[in-house]
């Protein structure tokens, strides 16, 4: 027996638009049509009579728009948001600050009308998934993270060269990402991400976070030699690696074929952390549904590398993270605050100078 149907309305300033939403998303029997919303205005109205269980929101509307009311319905009325827009395709500022904001996805919407059909089933999973996020998990991370968290022992070395850090996430892992980014200091090993994100995202989610972090942050280029103080976004639709040029470590872009249904995938990047310098990887691994990561998660702490998962309380969703966790691939699972202090404690110059002596 099928369970009771998402609730959904539709936020969309034209007509023509809300109309095709509603017949795309009415196609599936898990989801209902509650009501629709020309404006923020109505919406307001229509949230509090229909009480729906998901949002989809335009940026471009009269009055106020989507960006605006998104900050105001999180503030006083969280709930799951998929922003839908054609300035997601090109706008990629805009739908990094949505997402920042607390939307769970973003869809791009179709120059046509007509060719909304060939986004239907993104649409749809994407809905499904924002029902079940932890949209609370916002409000469970505190402003201030604890003083005093314990590290790992730092790394012993790698044949080649120093440590390399690596963090994979999907659903949430934009602001899950920022939020640790940004508190760590510039003195750090090289960082390498990989976020499920479109490729017209990934240049301007790396600019972003350089912009807010005390590290410099890339996308990044086959070949580039990797630096300390730097981390290395991969860009979207190009499977990401760690690799080396004698004694250097490198960056790898390579091919648009998917594993574990994602490129870039978190498994690719995390399984050539643990072939290329498994003693001296630490892997993270963050909030995101599905698998991905969870199998190279479990290959660098074989290989005697350090790996750390973000816990269910503060994830959006804690798909991702628990599948590492329940193969055994996660040697401590954290809250997300704590991820920042525990990596910087790590690499800290008075831990490596102690795992050295």
């Amino acid at each position: 027996m099928l369970g009771t149907p998402i609730r959904v309305l539709i936020v969309d300033d034209s007509a023509l638009m809300r109309d095709m939403l509603t017949s795309v998303l009415s196609r599936d029997p898990g989801i209902e049509v509650v009501g629709t919303a020309a404006d923020p205005f109505a919406a307001r109205e229509a949230i509090k009579r229909l009480n729906p269980d998901v949002l989809t929101l335009d940026v471009e509307m009269p009055g106020m728009n989507g960006i605006s009311f998104l900050e105001k319905l999180m503030a006083l009325r969280p709930m799951p948001v998929v922003m839908v827009s054609t300035l997601t395709q090109t706008g990629a500022f805009t739908t990094l600050r949505a997402l920042e904001i607390g939307a769970v996805d973003v869809v791009g919407k179709p120059s046509k009308a007509s060719d909304l059909d060939k986004v239907a089933g993104e649409l749809i999973d994407k809905i499904k998934i924002a029902a079940a996020a932890n949209i609370g998990a916002r409000r469970v991370v505190p402003e201030k993270a604890p003083a005093r968290i314990s590290a790992p022992p730092a790394p012993v070395g790698c044949s080649r060269t120093g440590a390399v850090i690596g963090i994979g996430a999907s659903t949430g892992g934009v602001e899950a990402i920022r939020a640790v980014l940004t508190e760590l200091p510039a003195e750090m090993p090289p960082i390498l991400i990989v976020q499920h994100m479109p490729g017209q995202f990934t240049g301007s989610f790396a600019d972003r976070l350089d912009g807010l972090s005390a590290l410099h942050v890339k996308e990044a280029e086959d070949g580039e030699v990797l630096h300390p103080g730097t981390a290395y976004v991969a860009p979207g639709g190009r499977q990401f690696e760690l690799g080396h040029i004698g004694p250097n470590l490198v960056c790898r872009i390579g091919s648009e074929e998917r594993v574990s249904g994602h490129a870039p995938s978190v498994d690719v990047l995390f399984r050539s952390m643990a072939r290329i310098c498994p003693v001296n990887s630490l892997g993270v691994i963050l909030t995101g549904m599905g698998r991905d990561g969870a199998s190279g998660l479990l290959d660098i702490r074989l290989g005697g590398g350090h790996t750390i998962g973000q816990n269910e309380a503060t994830s959006i969703v804690y798909g991702m993270p628990r599948a590492a966790f329940e193969i055994g691939a996660v040697e401590r699972q954290l809250p997300l605050q704590s991820i920042a202090p525990y990596l910087a404690a790590a690499f800290s110059p008075a831990t490596v100078e102690k795992a050295h002596a």
